[in-house]
Order: structure tokens, then sequence, then C-alpha cells
């Protein structure tokens, strides 16, 4: 039998991050992934901007996790000696004067000023149909996130990880004594870094998840751009002439298939945003494994102690992984406090103990 400190289910976003900080802290880790490309990770834009949805306002936390994550990242570059995160400019045209007018104001703003770059009140990209301006982002970019998965694939290796690439069974898993056994490997804690697939564990499926499928096209256009555009659909600059085009939002199709619908929103709102001849190469769909009140999830089950869970990232999986992997590490190893805001606890009145889950102990 194989002892080790904590079994981490995933190597996706949350569970690279998380078993990179755990790692660190000194812990022997068994990691399970089965490397699945049409997880949401695999297939996702990576994009991370410190100014988000329709409203434009500042990301919830973006002061802690936008300092912490570049130099999360820069760290992870040194270790494997790639570039993975590329940062660059956002820019947003505005629809109205009167949304030109507001974010003027708003550079003077304390808690904006730092995100800003400028506001331009005349178009300045040609493909472009900015007739108003826009707003210049900074602290914004995008991961290279399946070479980011790749690189850290290797790097936790390196470190000694012992990493299975087969799919962890839950009801082979034994709980013991206050540790976990499965097959041939026993740990003192397990946790679940498995994006959508903990909607269906029997320790974790009563919490809200609320799954989003995401779909995003890859284009091909003789555009030139050195910024990320970012109205009604993203467009991010790839290799040259290549660019990723997204995302659809669907919380009804579930299923991990591309559609002639997604397809049709994303160039529909692509056209309203650039006057440009391109061709669509490429189209992919992952579902996003989002929270009722997108929030992680993130704690220790309220039963079964040597039971945890990491999940619930959403879109912004980029920028929330790295600081509160780092916090859940801290917590787990030196039992420091959990933020109240992603702890689990703040759902500890959903869970039924009626719902047996015996049969997995």
């Amino acid at each position: 039998m194989t002892e080790v400190d904590f079994i981490i289910v995933g190597q996706g976003l949350a569970g690279s991050t998380l078993s990179y900080q755990l790692a660190k802290l000194g812990k022997k880790i068994a990691v399970f992934d089965t490397q699945r490309e049409t997880s949401s990770s695999w297939v996702a834009a990576g994009l991370f901007n410190p100014i988000t949805g329709r409203k434009m306002a500042k990301t919830w936390r973006a002061d802690d996790l936008f300092p912490f994550l570049m130099q999360y990242y820069s760290e992870i570059e040194k270790n494997c000696g790639e570039r993975l995160l590329n940062k660059m400019g956002i820019y947003r045209p505005f629809v109205s004067i009167e949304e030109q007018n507001e974010w003027e104001a708003r550079t003077a703003d304390e808690a904006y000023e730092k995100y800003i770059e400028r506001v331009s009140q005349k178009s300045e990209f040609v493909p472009i149909k900015d007739g108003f301006g826009g707003i210049h982002l900074k602290q914004s970019g995008f991961l290279d996130v399946q070479n980011y998965l790749e690189a850290m694939a290797n790097i936790l290796k390196n470190k000694g990880v012992i990493y299975k690439t087969e799919l962890f069974e839950t009801p082979l898993m034994n709980l013991d004594s206050g540790h976990v056994k499965y097959k041939d490997i026993e740990a003192k804690r397990v946790i679940f870094c498995d994006g959508r697939a903990s909607m269906e564990n029997p320790y974790f499926k009563w919490l809200p998840f609320k799954l989003v499928k995401g779909e995003i096209l890859h284009v091909e256009s003789k555009m030139t751009l050195n910024k990320i555009i970012n109205r009604g659909v993203f467009v991010i600059p790839q290799t040259e002439n290549h660019f990723r085009v997204g995302a659809t939002y669907d919380n009804f199709d579930l299923t991990l298939s591309t559609t002639p619908k997604g397809r049709l929103q994303i160039e529909a709102k692509l056209k309203e945003l650039i006057d440009v001849e391109y061709a669509v190469k490429g189209q992919y769909a992952g579902i996003r494994p989002a929270t009722r009140d997108r929030k992680p999830f993130i704690g220790i089950h309220p039963k079964y102690k040597s039971v945890g869970i990491f999940n619930g990232l959403g879109a912004k999986g980029v920028s929330l992984a790295p600081y509160f992997a780092d916090q859940f590490a801290q917590h787990l190893v030196n039992q420091s406090a959990l933020d109240k805001e992603v702890d689990i606890s703040r759902y500890f009145s959903f869970y039924n103990d009626n719902v047996s889950v015996t049969q997995y102990e």
C-alpha cells in the first residue's frame, strides 16, 4: 500500500494548481486524471479580465486575485521554461456617448484606475465597429491552457507526485479510521477537483452547481490585432491570422456536442463587432462548472472529514485558481481560515444526512 497525504481527483485548472501548492508545502500527492480533451479546462479560452459582465464591473476580489495570478504563472513559466501567460490589453468598444462619459469618470475612481489604461473617444481599430471609441483595460490577457496543463503534469511528476492517467472510480473508495483507501493507495484526504463530475459524486451532489455550456470558434482572418476585443464576444489573437472567438452561455443544452446554434450566435455577435472577412476553422464545446452564487466550492465535507472539494471555478478559473488553491492548501496543511464566501459551509444546510453514502465507506 502506497501512502500519500492527498489524493487529487482531476488535473484541470483547479487540480493542477492545488496539487502544485500542496507539493510546495512538502506534501505527498497522488493525482488521478483522464486527460479528457472535452473537459472545460482543455477547451477553455483562458481569458483573464479584471472588468467583466454586462455592466462592466470590477470582478469579484480582483485586487487579491490579479497580483497573485501574475506571480503564480510567472513561477510556473520559470519551472517549465515556456511562456504560458500572454499579457495583453483588452479593448471594449463603447455603444454610446453616455457609456463613454461613464468610463471617463471611472478613470478617476481609485477602485478602477489600476485596471484602466486609457479611454478612447474615437475609433482606433479599422476593422472594429467602435464609432464611439472604447475603454482600454490592462492587467488582462489569456493563459495557454492546454500547454499549461501539459506543463503542470510534467512539473508535478518532477516533484515526485504519483500520476495516474485513469478514471477515479468513487465507488471503489473506502473511508476507514479517518483515512481514504483507493486500490493500492492510502491517503489522509481525497480532494475532488473534477469539474462537472462532482454533480454525480454522492459526497457533493447536494451542492448547487449551475453548469454552463460554452462554445468557441477558431477563426482565420487577415485582420491584425494587438489587443483582445471584447464586446458581446471576445476575439483573442492566437498565432498570425488565427483567433479564438466566443463564447456562448447555455444552461439548458449540457451536451458536449458543438451546435449550429452556437456557431450562429457567435458569428452574429462577431459581425456586429468587426467588419472583416473570416473563415471558421474549428468549433469547440465545454461545460463550465459554475455555481449558483458564482463563487467556488471549497472545503471539507460536513460529515466525512477525509473528503474535500475544490471546484466551481466557472468561467474564471485562470484568475481564481491560483489565489484560492494557495488559500485551500494553507487551510488543509496549516488549518488557516477559508474565505467564508467560498467555503462550502455556506451550503451545509443543503446537506441531508439521511441520503446515505454508506456503500462508499
